[in-house]
């Protein structure tokens, strides 16, 4: 068996991904653009092919993206606005008696699938989860089966630091990627394991 903690050439459009806050505020997501990102999504695997998954498309200046911005923690508020677009991403949960217990996970996939569609087409996406989401729920008549989970921003990233970013989002997205080594969560047989 190859060794799974060997170092590897990822594809590009994984190995130079970045979750930016430096959004282009003069940039524009096109029709096309987002159509692929929701088409990436649609195709995502999903437990019984169930594709519980929904997305509200805002975009900079619609009066559904000022709504967004209203509900958002004071530290997203600080970039998220920039993005040409805010997308919120709901998962059908079900009632008490259809409870879907693999949601989330099936939503989480179809984000991914869109993340790398949006890193092919060379657009940036920020997932977040800080902002209110009972209130945006209620602002978007959300049915009570489904779940405001995340948001979704997409857009360009700005090819110069905008000059009045704070200085700790500016010092926070310039920081080198990092992530944990293959061997501290790649177990063997059992959990804990080492793997050889």
């Amino acid at each position: 068996m190859t060794d799974v903690l060997a170092p590897i050439d990822l594809h590009p459009l994984l190995g130079t991904r970045r979750s930016s806050r430096l959004f282009d505020p003069a940039h524009t997501v096109s029709d096309a653009e987002l159509t692929a990102l929701l088409e990436a999504a649609r195709w995502s695997p999903s437990a019984g092919n169930s594709q519980p998954w929904s997305f509200v498309v805002t975009r900079r200046g619609d009066l559904g993206h000022d709504a967004f911005v209203q509900r958002l923690a004071p530290g997203n508020a600080l970039w998220a606005p920039s993005a040409s677009a805010l997308i919120v991403a709901l998962c059908r949960v079900g009632d008490d008696e259809n409870r879907n217990t693999y949601a989330a996970y099936d939503l989480g996939q179809s984000v991914a699938h869109l993340t790398v569609q949006a890193q092919a087409l060379g657009l940036n996406v920020r997932q977040f989860a800080g902002f209110d989401k009972d209130g945006l729920a209620a602002d978007l008549e959300v049915p009570a089966e489904w779940k405001v989970t995340t948001g979704v921003a997409v857009g360009r990233i700005h090819q110069s630091v905008p000059v009045d970013l704070d200085p700790a989002l500016q010092e926070r997205d310039a920081a080198p990627r990092e992530r944990r080594r293959l061997d501290e969560f790649v177990f063997a047989g059992r959990f804990g394991q080492p793997h050889a």
